[in-house]
C-alpha cells in the first residue's frame, strides 16, 4: 500500500488500473445513471489531503469530497471520536429521545453561529434536507408563502431545494411541477431583487430570501461588497427572513467559520452540512430562537443528529477552530497568488476568485465565452498527473482542498495545474495548426 503521509502524488501506470477497472464495471451494472462521475477514480484509502486508488496510485486531493472533509480525510482525532461513540451508542433517534452528543453539538453551533440572539438547532442528514427544513420553518413562522432565490444558485436536489436552485436545466428537466411561489433574481444584483418585489413578488407575501454568501456550484462566485448587506437591509425593511446557505462555504472553508462573517452579517436561519462532520452524513439549520417556533411534531428526522455523526462533528469543530481555519487563510493566499501568476501565461484563464480555500478559476475560449470543454480537459489532464479537481459553474475549476493542506502540497498542486494547463494550451495550438494546414491543403 502507498504511504499516505507523503505529499507528492505517485502514478504507477495507466488509469484506471486493472483493479479499478473491475470495480467500474461492477458499478456500471448496478448504480443509478444519475450519478455524475468526473473521472475514473476508485478510492481505496485516504488520509489528510492524499488519496490512494485501488491500484496503488496516489493522488493529491483538491476536492475534499466536494468541500466535506475540511479537517482532512480520516483525521486521527475524528476517527477516535467516531470509534469511541460507536462503542457506546450508534443510534437512538433524537426525534423521540435524548442523548448527550446531540445536545453538546447543538450548544456548540448555537454559540458559534453569528448573531446576538439565542439560537435553536434542528439536525438533518444533508444540505438539501437543511434547505427543506429552512423553507418549511420560514413559511410557518411568517405565515407567508413565497420565497426568493437566485439564478445560478444550487441548494440541493430534493423538491424544495431543487425549486430554489437555479443552476442547470438538467437538474429540473422532467421533474415538474416544482414547488410553487419561488422566484429567482440575479445573484449580486440588488436592483434585480427590488424589481421582483415591485412586480411579481409582493414583499408582504415573501417569507424568506435564500442566498449562498459565495455561490458554490454556480461557479465559486463572490458577490459585490454591497450585495449581502443590501439583502439584509431589504429583509429587515419588509420583515422577510434572510436564510444563508452555508452548506459549502461553512466551517472554516473561507477562512472564517462562516462566510457571512466576511460581511459582518448574521442570517435569521443558517443552513449547514458538508464540512460539519468531516465526512459523516449530518446537516443542520440554526435559527434565531424567536424564529424556530414550530410546535412539537411539525418537523422531525429519524437519523438527523445521529450520535456518531455528532461526535465526529465535535471533534472536527475543535480541529477547525484551533488550527485549520487559520491555515485556510494562509494556504488560500498562497494558492490564489500561484493561480494569478498562471493567468499571465494562459490566455484562457478569465478570472481567479474566492476566499480562503474556496477558489474558482474561470476558463474561457478565444472568443471570450465560457469553455466547459477546455475546463474539463484541464481537469482530466490534472487527474492523469495525480491531482484531483472538480468543475463548477459554466466553465470554472473549483479548488476546495482539505483545510489541513500544507504549503508544500500547495506548491505541488500548483505545479500539476500548471503542467495540465500547458498541455491543454499545447493541444489547442496543435489543433489550430492542423486546421490551418487542412485549409491550406484544400486551397482555401
Amino acid at each position: 500500500m502507498a504511504n499516505l503521509n507523503r505529499e507528492e502524488p505517485r502514478i504507477l501506470g495507466p488509469i484506471p488500473g486493472p483493479l479499478a477497472a473491475a470495480w467500474l464495471e461492477r458499478d456500471l451494472r448496478v448504480m443509478s445513471p444519475s450519478y455524475t462521475r468526473t473521472y475514473p477514480l476508485v478510492v481505496r484509502r485516504a488520509r489528510g489531503a492524499m488519496i490512494e486508488d485501488m491500484d496503488g496510485n496516489l493522488f493529491l486531493d483538491f476536492t475534499a469530497g466536494i468541500a466535506v472533509t475540511n479537517a482532512g480525510h480520516s483525521h486521527p482525532k475524528v476517527v477516535a471520536a467516531i470509534r469511541k461513540q460507536a462503542g457506546r451508542l450508534i443510534h437512538m433517534s433524537g426525534t423521540d429521545f435524548y442523548y448527550t452528543p446531540q445536545v453538546q453539538l447543538a450548544e456548540r453551533l448555537a454559540a458559534i453561529v453569528p448573531g446576538p440572539e439565542p439560537k435553536r438547532v434542528f439536525f438533518t442528514n444533508s444540505g438539501a434536507e437543511a434547505i427543506e427544513a429552512a423553507l418549511k420553518l420560514a413559511r410557518r413562522h411568517t405565515g407567508r408563502n413565497r420565497a426568493l432565490a437566485f439564478i445560478n444558485a444550487f441548494h440541493g436536489r430534493t423538491y424544495g431545494a431543487m425549486s430554489l436552485s437555479g443552476s442547470k436545466p438538467l437538474q429540473r428537466r422532467g421533474f415538474s411541477p416544482l414547488v410553487p411561489e419561488i422566484h429567482h433574481a440575479r445573484y449580486g444584483d440588488l436592483d434585480s431583487v427590488r424589481a421582483l418585489l415591485k412586480t411579481i413578488c409582493p414583499p408582504e407575501e415573501l417569507a424568506a430570501i435564500f442566498v449562498e454568501p459565495i455561490q458554490g456550484e454556480g461557479g465559486y462566485v463572490v458577490p459585490p461588497p454591497d450585495f449581502l448587506p443590501g439583502l439584509r437591509k431589504l429583509c429587515d425593511e419588509h420583515k422577510v427572513l434572510l436564510v444563508f446557505d452555508e452548506v459549502q462555504s461553512g466551517f472554516g472553508r473561507t477562512g472564517k467559520m462562516f462566510a457571512e462573517e466576511h460581511w459582518g452579517l448574521a442570517g435569521d436561519i443558517i443552513c449547514l452540512a458538508k464540512g460539519i462532520a468531516n465526512g459523516l452524513p449530518l446537516g443542520a439549520i440554526v435559527a434565531r430562537a424567536s424564529v424556530m417556533d414550530w410546535p412539537s411534531g411539525s418537523h422531525a428526522s429519524t437519523f438527523g443528529g445521529n450520535p456518531v455523526a455528532c461526535a465526529a462533528a465535535l471533534a472536527s469543530l475543535d480541529l477547525i477552530e484551533q488550527k485549520y481555519r487559520a491555515n485556510a487563510v494562509r494556504r488560500g493566499d498562497q494558492m490564489r497568488k500561484g493561480l494569478l501568476a498562471m493567468a499571465d501565461r494562459y490566455p484562457f484563464i478569465h478570472d481567479v476568485r474566492g476566499l480562503g480555500l474556496m477558489i474558482g478559476v474561470e476558463i474561457r475560449g478565444t472568443d471570450g465565452e465560457p469553455d466547459p470543454h477546455l475546463r474539463d480537459t484541464i481537469i482530466e489532464l490534472a487527474f492523469r498527473r495525480g491531482l484531483l479537481l472538480l468543475p463548477c459553474g459554466p466553465s470554472t475549476i473549483r479548488f476546495c482542498p482539505p483545510l489541513c493542506l500544507t504549503g508544500r502540497q500547495v506548491e505541488i498542486g500548483l505545479g500539476l495545474v500548471d503542467a495540465a494547463m500547458a498541455a491543454a494550451l499545447a493541444g489547442m495550438q496543435a489543433a489550430r495548426e492542423e486546421r490551418e494546414q487542412a485549409v491550406a491543403r484544400g486551397g482555401v
